[in-house]
């Protein structure tokens, strides 16, 4: 389906509905090699929803010990991506950090159900 916009140039708000932002909790952490730009490979806990794998670019700002338990906010309904010899199968969601290559993970800031859905 091709991303559609209001006349203005703006996201329908149906259309950002049917996006499933869901937290998560990462189990494990490594480097991904084979990723043309530096990144890990992640296994996420959604609860319900399984185990889930991203490909995320967030090398600057941690390790993958530290990742490892820490809660995070991800899509979790957008097609699979091939990446490298690596199928990322959501999006975790962060904030690029300006003039850096670092990037914050979205995280809620009290303790919360994993894989429950943003509203």
């Amino acid at each position: 389906m091709a991303h559609q916009t209001t006349a203005d140039g703006h996201s329908s708000a149906d259309e950002f509905f049917r996006t499933e932002i869901r937290t998560g909790r990462i189990e494990r952490a490594e480097v991904f090699a084979k990723a043309r730009k530096p990144a890990y490979k992640l296994w996420i806990d959604f609860g319900d929803l399984g185990v889930k794998r991203s490909s995320a670019q967030i090398t600057a700002r941690y390790t993958p010990e530290e990742l490892v338990g820490r809660t995070v906010v991800a899509v979790t309904n957008f097609p699979p991506r091939q990446i490298a010899d690596f199928m990322s199968e959501v999006l975790v969601l962060g904030v690029p950090v300006d003039g850096t290559d670092e990037v914050v993970l979205l995280a809620p800031d009290a303790d919360v159900p994993i894989g429950v859905l943003i509203s």
